[in-house]
């Protein structure tokens, strides 16, 4: 199964970076395969130094944050075993080491060994606008992929569940992820 959460990596520069990313997991939680786009920031900066830590957490703008590019240094702690750092607001952490790299594709193949679990606080959980933010975080990230027509009309959906069943916090993720894609898409527009 796909088990969506925030990858954080280490840049040549030794800065944090945090991204989004759905890893192929197993319930045992003991390996991870990740598949980054070989031009994405987190697979240049595996294939330099290949340690990370995978984050589950409910803290959906976070997510949302990370899937825009908006997180530059979020509060952490260094790892223990690996070299890289935990996020605070993580539920849990999977510290990890890439096994085997397969750059053939442009999709790369990272083979991933946990090498620690942290358990940091209970997952609260996702009512429907948490999902709702999820969802559109992941159409956010695909603005160069798929139609802003597509991604609209998603949203449009996704924007009646956060109305309905969410708090201030889901709707104001919603509401970053919404004016992203504008901004995306005033882009790539015609010029005035």
């Amino acid at each position: 199964m796909i088990l969506e959460g925030l990858v954080t990596t280490i840049g040549k520069e030794g800065k944090i970076h945090v991204a989004p990313m759905g890893p192929r997991v197993e319930t045992s939680m003991s390996h991870l395969l990740l598949r980054p786009y070989s031009t994405s920031q987190t697979c240049q900066n595996l294939l330099h130094h290949p340690e990370g830590v995978f984050h589950v957490t409910d803290d959906v703008t976070l997510i949302a944050r990370g899937a825009i590019g908006l997180i530059d240094s979020p509060p952490n702690m260094p790892a223990s075993i690996i070299k890289g750092f935990i996020l605070n607001e993580s539920c849990r952490a999977y510290e990890f080491k890439v096994v085997k790299a397969d750059t053939s594709e442009d999709r790369v193949r990272l083979e991933c060994e946990v090498v620690k679990v942290h358990r940091q606080r209970d997952f609260f959980g996702f009512n429907r606008a948490m999902f709702a933010v999820l969802e559109a975080a992941i159409l956010a990230s695909r603005t160069a992929f798929l139609s802003l027509e597509q991604i609209e009309k998603e949203f449009t959906k996704l924007s009646t569940l956060v109305q309905k069943t969410g708090s201030e916090k889901e709707a104001s993720a919603f509401s970053l992820l919404e004016q992203f894609v504008r901004n995306q898409a005033n882009k790539s527009g015609p010029e005035s």
